[in-house]
């Protein structure tokens, strides 16, 4: 026998003025039922979510609801904003033959590679900004349509200080692309987010793999400003779909428009097919969204400067990596790099190499390691955890980067760069799946869009680093990357949240975690 007595409005019923208690006679079912016990911290499982409260939150709904045909859709629209990465993989490409062409010397070249990461470093926290003030939506397609418009015009450039301003505009609209990931991570179900979120990080591997293909079909024919108008193909086509996009309901919520976060939850349910959870939605209405003191509070101070660090190291080790990479393939191998950095400044300070076509297929199987690893990220997220994922990542790509002071051969130096890359690349995947996590939605953009400005300033001295520092000593470069990885390592394991089977925080203005600590906590207020 199940006793229920109605509470409230259901949505599910037509009838009213129904009251008091009922019983429902059930044949054949278990008279014993066995308690469930749930561990600190634990999720609650779907089948129990929201079994008598006559209201329901976001994450509630959210966890029922499931994971279904509309996150598909979401992962291949929003996949496409990230295949961006074609605008980043373009650097390494663009400065030699920009090098040859414009006869430019190195300090040009690595600007050109500079500014980019500028504009990106000047305009992250805006874009996180206006994503926690005016939604996510908006500031996701704002961010495509100026990087898609900059992007196509960059290709029309007819000198040196033209391209210059122009890819520094293409990076100002880069730095909103991450917000991707912030209105993505606010759809997944607990058990889903971390491997649809690395998922998601295959249409940036998918990217890089495209531009360098593209590279070697159209550079030989076309030439460079030809490569920079396709390369803004996927933000194009994105362009087109964006408008299917939903605003995230929990920034609805959040900003008070239960109507619309309802609207956009019944949505994904009949999408889905499931059913949606009775009673009324709870609004937690916050005025005050998107402000830099909430991440500095004594609850996410530390977490903040952590995790400021653990990005700026891997855009510097990253970016760094890549633009090594064409750097070691022309020199042939490490112990030579320095040798033939002399003969070339004995010969003339402005000569130049184009890139073969054997550099374009070390490029193309060094590319091809951001699959295993995301691989690799993806089978041990979910075991081992956020923070020690990022720092088992640092500490392979500082292994792989002393390792390179030996005098190996091309074969060795190109499994070694596959391997740095494949793991320097899944350390920012998990950074990319513990952000969104760990700060609530009324910072959450602002969180991901400053540690992605951090993570620019990195990208921003990568190029003095691997690419004029490099003439110096190869063997200081390459220490320089291994130290500052060793040193995220550690911040790594110093942070002071893992956040691996933990709801989403709606308001800053609770503790962390506070929805999924028992289901009668809250109030419709």
């Amino acid at each position: 026998v199940v006793k229920f007595r109605r509470t409230g409005e259901s949505s599910r019923s037509d009838e009213d003025g129904i009251s008091g208690e009922h019983e429902v006679q059930i044949e054949g079912v278990r008279t014993e039922l066995e308690p469930v016990e749930l561990g600190d911290g634990a999720a609650v499982p779907k089948e129990f979510a929201n079994p008598t409260d006559d209201t329901f939150m976001v994450e509630d709904a959210v966890e029922a609801i499931g994971f279904g045909k509309f996150q598909w859709k979401l992962s291949v629209i929003t996949g496409l904003a990230w295949a961006n990465a074609m605008e980043m993989m373009i650097l390494s490409i663009l400065a030699p033959q920009l090098h040859c062409e414009w006869r430019l010397p190195s300090w040009k070249v690595a600007l050109l590679t500079s500014v980019v990461f500028v504009g990106m470093m000047s305009s992250s926290t805006l874009w996180g900004n206006i994503s926690d003030q005016y939604g996510r939506k908006t500031g996701l397609k704002i961010s495509v349509l100026w990087t898609l418009y900059y992007g196509i015009l960059s290709g029309f450039a007819p000198i040196y200080s033209w391209i210059l301003v122009l890819r520094g505009l293409v990076g100002f609209g880069i730095g909103g692309v991450p917000q991707s990931v912030t209105l993505y991570a606010e759809f997944l179900p607990i058990k889903a987010r971390a491997k649809c979120i690395l998922l998601i990080e295959v249409f940036w591997a998918l990217g890089t793999v495209f531009e360098v293909l593209l590279a070697v079909v159209v550079m030989p024919t076309l030439g460079w400003r030809w490569l920079l108008i396709l390369s803004a193909l996927p933000l194009l086509l994105f362009a087109g779909l964006c408008f299917w996009l939903p605003e995230s309901a929990r920034y609805d919520v959040l900003s008070g428009n239960q109507e619309k976060a309802l609207a956009t939850l019944k949505r994904i349910a009949t999408e889905n097919g499931a059913p949606m959870p009775l009673g009324k939605l709870v609004v937690s209405r916050q005025e005050d969204r998107g402000k830099m003191r909430d991440l500095f509070t004594p609850h996410f101070r530390w977490t903040t400067l952590l995790l400021w660090f653990i990005w700026f190291s891997n855009a510097f080790s990253y970016y760094g990596l890549v633009l090594l990479t064409t750097e070691l393939f022309q020199a042939g191998d490490v112990c030579s790099i320095s040798s033939r950095r002399q003969e070339v400044k004995a010969k003339c300070s402005l000569t130049c190499e184009y890139l073969t076509e054997e550099d374009y297929t070390d490029l193309l199987w060094t590319t091809l390691s951001e699959f295993p690893g995301v691989l690799v990220t993806l089978w041990i997220i979910d075991r081992i955890g956020r923070k020690k994922t990022m720092a088992l990542s640092f500490l392979v790509f500082s292994f792989c980067s002393l390792l390179l002071f030996l005098c190996v051969g091309r074969n060795v130096l190109t499994v070694l760069l596959f391997i740095a890359r494949a793991f320097i690349s899944g350390g920012f995947q998990a950074a990319y799946v513990y952000t969104p996590e760990v700060y609530p939605t009324a910072t959450r953009a602002l969180g991901l869009g400053t540690c992605s400005g951090m993570a620019r300033v990195g990208a921003l001295i990568t190029p003095f680093i691997a690419q004029v520092m490099l003439e110096s000593s190869v063997y200081l470069t390459l220490l320089v990357y291994s130290g500052c990885c060793l040193l995220a390592a550690l911040a790594s394991c110093f942070l002071p949240i893992e956040t691996k089977g933990r709801g989403l925080q709606e308001s800053s203005h609770k503790e962390w975690g506070q929805e999924m600590v028992g289901r009668g906590s809250h109030s419709p207020g």
